[in-house]
């Protein structure tokens, strides 16, 4: 933790101990100790342990009963979806979006997670006299999209499971509707960082897309570019990877992810 100097100086440290512990404990996903908030933010048992009673009592943070470990409180989580409402994904993936494409010229595309596939949320129409793209507003699925297996590489492992046992829908003779398969493709995907499905929503067309990531680190959406099959092939070139990846790397960082 940073050390800042001056008359002010401890109070500052003091909030800064304070937003730290709040942080550490919203991204552990269950419940922490004293000793190893003390050990990860370098204080000692008993600052930490003076800080969490005060978050503790101001709702930010819980103990539950007969635990000697904190979680997030109600107040923590009412102030993660005020500021989940501030940053939408469709407006913080607006300008992104907008350079993927003039730098690519395909269309490009941000989609969210929702229960039954990937939905569109934003497209910014390609440089080519003959618009391709999707239309906002359309539910793609999680087995045949690009957008789809960006996220089930990077969702949990219940979750992909739900998907997979459920009805695969065949919309092209290149459909992959074998769950082994779509592990094994699944599982190239995490390895490389971004997905393709050519063909497998429509013959002719493909798209390539990368995961989006929230401030908990979850997967929550993807950034894609859209385009006929000759000029994104079934094996994009480097370029088109890259700045994909990148572009979804942009809107999660806005998200709050820290990862990169």
């Amino acid at each position: 933790m940073p050390r800042i100097e001056g008359k002010s100086g401890d109070g500052v440290q003091a909030v800064l101990l304070a937003l730290n512990i709040i942080e550490h404990v919203a991204k552990e996903r269950r419940p922490v100790g004293v000793t190893a908030l003390a050990d990860a933010l370098g204080s000692t048992k008993s600052r930490i342990h003076r800080h969490l009673q005060t978050l503790v009592q101001l709702g930010y943070i819980i103990q539950p009963k007969d635990s000697d470990r904190y979680e997030p409180g109600p107040r923590l989580a009412a102030l993660g979806r005020a500021v989940s409402d501030i940053l939408d994904l469709a407006h913080i993936a607006a300008d992104p979006l907008l350079e993927l494409r003039d730098a690519l010229g395909h269309s490009a595309v941000v989609s969210q997670i929702a229960p039954d596939g990937m939905r569109v949320l934003v497209m910014v129409p390609g440089r080519s006299p003959i618009e391709i793209g999707v239309r906002p507003g359309s539910i793609l699925p999680f087995h045949c999209s690009a957008q789809g297996k960006a996220i089930l590489a990077y969702s949990s492992p219940d979750f992909r499971d739900r998907v997979l046992r459920g009805k695969l829908d065949i919309f092209t003779p290149e459909t992959i509707i074998s769950p082994p398969l779509l592990v094994a493709e699944l599982e190239k995907v995490r390895a490389q960082g971004w997905a393709t499905a050519a063909n497998q929503t429509s013959i002719g067309l493909n798209t390539l897309a990368a995961p989006v990531f929230d401030s908990t680190g979850a997967v929550c959406g993807a950034v894609g570019i859209v385009d006929m099959i000759q000029f994104i092939p079934e094996v994009p070139s480097k370029d088109q990877c890259a700045k994909t990846i990148a572009a979804a790397q942009r809107v999660s960082k806005a998200l709050g992810y820290q990862a990169f």
